[in-house]
């Protein structure tokens, strides 16, 4: 028997559509001298924000940016039925400990930079199966963390690829609820681990591509859509070179990207402030949703949209041991208003 609520392979379209009901974000100072600084919460004067670590500094921010989701939503920590977070960081742990601060009962995820949206769509489940009323869902990233894990210290001062990016410094929260007047996500098209055999880990953006690209192409196979109708596509953060793959990949099978499709990795950042290729990390796409897009839909500037989290599944281990790079993107269809409210 067909489950009753998914559509084509691998998309499920909510018979009464989540609502976001919460959102907050919380950038470093870099990104909060980006073209989208004035949008974010919370700008943090310096990356180590009063803490004596950068892992430190990046469990606060996370934890600080779901308490706000939450306040804002008009909520306590105690409506919460679920928290889904996850990091870049080993065993989560900004997740963890965030976790472990709030109280929230709590399910870790690792996406790499899709965990936002992977957290929205299996969110999103819980509330359409009627498993829960208010679930929250939050990523962050450090630039200087990630670094440290995946390359090298900053303090080593080593120059970087042209095809690099930046790992972005921040967090991004929001609540999903049962209810409301907020924009609402319709349909969920969960991606599959695609590899073409990218190895440089200084070129994630063409490494994820192909999985981006293959979660759109599934998306619009699955719902019978089309780019037209979507305001706005965005992808997580393949930033310049990624964008322009996935854009290649798309048009091959037949769809045209180029007139509504864009990159949290390029928004991020200006051109000036170089980045190389552009933004990354989980998040990229969690403040830049949280902050940005989201409030654009909510103000009535973009009707629907669909966002894809994009994400390189390496690890130092399996770099070393010459390992290609995985990737995965997972789409998430909102509209600006509840077509069930």
């Amino acid at each position: 028997m067909k489950a009753a609520k998914k559509i084509g392979q691998q998309t499920i379209a909510f018979a009464n559509p989540p609502v976001i009901s919460g959102a907050s974000s919380i950038v470093g100072p870099k990104e909060g001298k980006g073209p989208l600084g004035k949008q974010f919460d919370t700008v943090l004067p310096d990356t180590l924000y009063g803490e004596q670590t950068w892992e430190k500094a990046e469990r606060k921010m996370l934890r600080e940016t779901c308490q706000t989701a939450i306040k804002k939503a008009g909520l306590t920590i105690h409506d919460i039925d679920f928290m889904m977070a996850g990091d870049l960081l080993n065993q989560i742990i900004s997740a963890n400990f965030t976790a472990r601060d709030l109280g929230i009962p709590f399910l870790g995820l690792y996406g790499a930079c899709s965990t936002m949206f992977e957290g929205i769509s299996i969110g999103s489940m819980l509330i359409d199966g009627g498993f829960a009323n208010y679930v929250l869902t939050a990523a962050s990233s450090h630039y200087d963390t990630a670094e440290r894990q995946y390359r090298f210290p900053t303090e080593m001062g080593v120059q970087r690829a042209p095809t690099a990016q930046w790992t972005v410094t921040g967090a991004g929260a929001v609540v999903i609820g049962t209810q409301g007047s907020g924009p609402a996500v319709t349909h969920v098209t969960v991606g599959k681990v695609i590899d073409l055999g990218i190895s440089d880990v200084n070129d994630m953006g063409s490494a994820m591509a192909p999985a981006a690209a293959d979660t759109i192409i599934r998306h619009f196979r699955d719902t019978g859509r089309s780019p037209a109708d979507y305001d706005l596509i965005f992808t997580g953060d393949l930033a310049g070179i990624g964008r322009a793959l996935t854009e290649q990949l798309a048009k091959k099978a037949g769809y045209d990207l180029s007139k509504n499709y864009t990159d949290c990795g390029i928004l991020i950042y200006d051109p000036s402030q170089d980045t190389h290729a552009g933004g990354s990390g989980c998040g990229c796409s969690a403040v830049v949703f949280t902050g940005f897009l989201l409030k654009e839909i909510m103000a009535g500037r973009f009707r629907r949209v669909l966002g894809v989290g994009t994400g390189a599944l390496l690890s130092t281990t399996s770099s070393f041991q010459g390992e290609t790079i995985p990737g995965i993107g997972h789409a998430v269809a909102i509209d600006a208003y509840n077509p069930g409210g």
